[in-house]
């Protein structure tokens, strides 16, 4: 690896502000907030819109509104009627 050219990979907080959620994991974004994590070490913070916390399809919240699978569609669609 060259030096100098790669950014700089350090521990950052992500936290989902809509539900009070934060994890600790690597990055190379960083922020100039910074907070105190459970290990007492501080940590940028990088502030996101959605996590599995609030995010519907991992909450269960999330509707399908697809009723009929793909082929049914194509049944529904192109079915030819019947000959008497």
């Amino acid at each position: 690896m060259q030096k100098g050219i790669h950014p700089t990979f350090q521990k950052v907080i992500f936290l989902d502000a809509s539900v009070g959620y934060s994890f600790l994991s690597a990055s190379t974004k960083t922020s100039s907030e910074t907070m105190e994590w459970e290990d007492g070490h501080t940590y940028p913070v990088i502030r996101v819109d959605s996590s599995s916390a609030s995010h519907p399809f991992f909450t269960g919240k999330q509707k399908n509104t697809e009723i009929g699978g793909r082929v049914d569609k194509f049944k529904k669609r192109f079915s030819y009627k019947k000959q008497s």
